[in-house]
């Protein structure tokens, strides 16, 4: 008889995880902070190298998830405290209220569609407008609905709504409910687990590019993050996949990428994110494919293609799209009042000479920054999770019976964060059937 896993994050690596362990027959407790499992991938447009749909390779991995009865999703819930060692873990975990009873919610909208009030959008990068009682997006796994207590009428009034309101105000959402799931009387709700391993699988967050202001983010309207692209390249974006400025909603002509924006930088994260020349390259080429006459301009540092098929997808693009890379480090983005268009001043370090150039749109490839809970685990001095050995046990932390994959462990694409998934979801396997596991020492060499 096995002891049940802990998988904290339900991104790409956090459920290949979870399924690999209940194909073992291992019970799954998959935990994450959001409504729904898919992490940063689902609102991803395309893969590289091979631009294969990010939806069709990951939308069938949220599903299998709710096929394996031996997988519970604690949604919306964090970790708060963790204790205990290998084989016998005790974890407390926070589950914040959705204001809807998901054992009755059927996530069919009619709620939604009747919602007055609108917030933006968080899974669209703001670009677009959701209801404060909403489903994260369409293909959510779980599909239930869920309240926004900070925009909810109900439960935030406006202070003055409240001062001349004699009962509750709203509450169409309660009314309209067909299932009559909407409760607004849930309370904030502690967890207590036991398990035997817990996988870090819960990835990154994205710098905030406004503490570069010379980048003009926030400033300018037409500047844009790579992943605020990526919804905009969507056919499942705010645009359904057309290309827009801001500004004035209109085709960019010239779109230009910047690379290492608070990566590589002594004042910001002195790593480089490992994704971005990639993640350029392939928005690059859908920029082309969206709109053949668009120039696409990539100003780097260093391209670093160090993946399989990553160099020949550089060059791809460049013969094949014939996208511009320009070896060359951006000092500032100033706009032209007049046309919104922004020009970039950067500093061609083939030639050593400051230059200007004029785009329609610029899209800034931001650093990483890990997303770690609050576990009894090392974190290096960039606040990625320590592993034990680097080389011999990538997926060990400095804690036996505590594995971390993905991103949280240092900055890496995708498919690595699958390999390392179901490496730890193996080496979990062991500790959770009561095998006595070998472990890394100092030296490089292991101990039975």
């Amino acid at each position: 008889m096995s002891k049940p896993v802990l998988v904290l994050g339900g991104g790409i690596a956090g459920i290949q995880a979870a399924l690999d362990l209940a194909e073992q027959g291992v019970d799954v407790y998959l935990v994450d902070k959001l409504p729904s499992v898919g992490g940063k991938m689902a609102q991803l447009d395309k893969t590289f190298p091979t631009l294969d749909c990010a939806s069709c390779i990951l939308t069938p991995k949220m599903a299998a998830l709710l096929r394996y009865p031996n997988i519970k999703l604690i949604m919306c819930s964090e970790v708060q405290e963790v204790s205990g060692s290998a084989g016998n873990f005790l974890v407390r975990i926070l589950r914040r209220p959705t204001y809807v009873n998901w054992d009755l919610c059927n996530g069919c909208g009619t709620c939604v569609e009747k919602c007055p009030k609108k917030v933006p959008d968080e899974f669209n990068m703001g670009l677009s407008m959701r209801k404060a009682i909403h489903i994260m997006f369409p293909q959510a796994v779980p599909r239930k609905a869920l309240i926004d207590e900070k925009a909810c009428i109900r439960l935030n009034p406006p202070p003055e709504l409240k001062e001349k309101a004699k009962g509750p105000l709203c509450g169409i959402c309660e009314r309209v409910c067909p299932a009559k799931a909407v409760d607004f009387s849930q309370k904030p709700e502690t967890i207590e687990l036991n398990v035997a391993a817990i996988i870090i699988a819960t990835g990154m967050e994205l710098y905030d590019p406004r503490n570069i202001p010379e980048y003009g983010y926030g400033k300018y309207q037409n500047v844009f993050t790579h992943l605020e692209f990526e919804r905009l390249v969507s056919a499942t974006g705010p645009t359904q996949g057309e290309i827009v400025r801001r500004s004035d909603g209109r085709h960019p002509k010239r779109i230009a990428w910047i690379q290492c924006v608070g990566s590589r930088d002594v004042r910001f994260n002195s790593y480089c994110s490992a994704f971005c020349c990639m993640a350029a390259t392939k928005e690059a080429i859908l920029a082309k494919e969206h709109m053949p006459d668009v120039e696409c301009t990539i100003y780097y540092m260093d391209i670093r293609a160090f993946g399989k098929g990553f160099n020949e997808f550089v060059n791809r693009a460049k013969k094949e799209f014939g996208i511009k890379y320009v070896r060359g480090k951006v000092v500032k983005i100033d706009e032209n009042p007049s046309t919104k268009n922004l020009v970039v001043t950067y500093e061609d370090t083939a030639s050593s000479y400051m230059k200007k150039e004029e785009h329609d749109m610029v899209v800034l490839a931001v650093a990483i920054r890990p997303s770690c809970p609050p576990i009894p685990v090392d974190l290096t001095a960039d606040g990625f999770v320590k592993l034990r050995d680097p080389y011999l046990d990538p997926v060990s932390t400095t804690k036996d019976g505590i594995f971390v994959v993905g991103v949280v462990a240092g900055a890496k694409d995708i498919p690595d964060s699958v390999t390392e998934a179901s490496a730890a979801a193996a080496r979990a396997a062991l500790i959770a059937k009561g095998y006595e596991v070998p472990v890394a020492v100092d030296g490089g060499g292991y101990l039975a």
